[in-house]
């Protein structure tokens, strides 16, 4: 019995080296023909059993044969697919790009609008770092839903849009704790911690940051009466009074409420000695 299943296992593997050999040599014998039409529906049947790459190679090699004709869009336009299937949407979006230029009327155009939008949200990296990427995304997805309000694509442009926007609030944010975080030090960072918070709910101003934006806000205006000297104290204090007030009647039910009213009773002793 044992025997048995050892001979049906070499079988198999063998069946498997054989069937690999057989489609490596398949692969090589396209790209070295000189149809191009063969190496074109090949590279089509390729994209559909997502085998990118290869599909990749072969539209590359037909690009030039096809310039100028009908058939261009659809290398072009495949090409840009197979980039993403890779997941390199850095290069899937400069060929969405290419075809926009070559083709603003094309039949692929929508699509293209739309993707190298989604190509650079693809992109877009953490909070912390550049988001060179996230401000091209929204550059092309405002363009998009401009264009194409009624697209099948325009829900997921908007989601995706607010989605980069909720990104760039974020790191305003982060930016703003850092000057809390930093305090008084070379300086009052308190302040700069309120302007750049307040310059986010500006910008972003349906942000999903909008509570702890405005929550460091009124921690920022307190740490700056608890630092300042005699002749600013008693106006920050109401300036941060009107920060608390704003602050639960806005967000009545949040979870900063309980150290918001320790903020305002240390405000009130300020303002009735």
């Amino acid at each position: 019995m044992c025997n048995l299943l050892l001979k049906l296992g070499r079988m198999i593997c063998m069946l498997m080296c054989t069937f690999f050999i057989v489609s490596c040599g398949e692969y090589q014998q396209i790209l070295k023909s000189k149809a191009p039409d063969l190496k074109y529906q090949k590279a089509l049947m390729y994209f559909e059993d997502e085998q990118y790459v290869k599909a990749q190679t072969l539209l590359d090699e037909v690009t030039n044969y096809y310039r100028g004709t009908d058939r261009s869009q659809d290398v072009l336009a495949y090409l840009s697919r197979s980039y993403m299937g890779q997941k390199n949407y850095n290069s899937a979006a400069e060929y969405y790009q290419a075809y926009i230029r070559n083709y603003p009327k094309g039949r692929y155009i929508i699509e293209a609008r739309f993707q190298v939008g989604h190509c650079y949200y693809l992109d877009s990296p953490d909070a912390r770092l550049d988001q060179a990427e996230t401000r091209k995304a929204i550059d092309f997805f405002t363009q998009f839903v401009e264009l194409y309000p009624e697209s099948p694509y325009a829900e997921q442009a908007y989601k995706e849009m607010g989605e980069l926007y909720d990104k760039l609030a974020e790191k305003e944010y982060l930016s703003a704790k850092m000057y809390y975080n930093l305090g008084t030090y070379l300086g009052n960072n308190y302040l700069s911690a309120e302007i750049v918070a307040k310059n986010a709910l500006k910008d972003y101003p349906t942000n999903k940051y909008q509570e702890e934006l405005n929550w460091l806000i009124l921690q920022a205006k307190y740490q700056q009466v608890v630092n300042s000297l005699t002749d600013k104290k008693e106006e920050r204090a109401r300036e941060t009074e009107d920060e608390y007030y704003n602050f639960v009647t806005e967000y009545p039910n949040s979870k900063h409420i309980d150290a918001a009213k320790r903020i305002h009773k240390e405000v009130q002793k300020i303002l009735n000695k």
